[in-house]
């Protein structure tokens, strides 16, 4: 059981401090995959320019669309 093990192994007075490092790092490491994606999506022309053509589109027929 893990959280026997945790308790086991830390001391109670450092067990919320070990949680937060923890955390923190996952954390941390979850934003930079995220900063990476959303680096390589930039950087893809391809998918830059179809974004372009969709905006073009985005209000068609929406003004016929309000009652």
């Amino acid at each position: 059981n893990l959280a026997a093990r945790f308790r086991a192994l830390v001391p109670p007075r450092q067990r919320s401090k070990m949680l937060v490092r923890l955390i923190e790092k996952e954390i941390a490491e979850k934003e930079n995959e995220l900063y990476a994606c959303a680096k390589a999506v930039e950087k893809d022309e391809a998918l830059t320019k179809e974004m372009e053509d969709w905006e073009i589109t985005l209000q068609d027929g929406l003004e016929n669309e309000t009652r």
